[in-house]
């Protein structure tokens, strides 16, 4: 199951890729996109296995919701 939600926020997170030059992870790219998941409630976190310099390999997660 989590891996499918990782997979579906990479695919979300392309369109944060596609504004960058070259998909490089630079400051503003990560900036944009950290603001851009927070406003969706989630954290933006590198993918297993992925590179750090490469903003497609970088992805919205959903944070967990405590039961209370």
């Amino acid at each position: 199951m989590r891996v499918i939600v990782v997979l579906l926020a990479a695919v979300a997170c392309v369109s944060c890729a596609s504004q960058t030059a070259g998909g490089v992870a630079s400051y503003d790219a990560l900036s944009r996109a950290t603001q851009a998941c927070a406003a969706k409630g989630g954290k933006l976190a590198l993918v297993r296995n992925g590179d750090a310099q490469s903003i497609s390999d970088y992805a919205c997660e959903k944070t967990k919701v405590s039961a209370k």
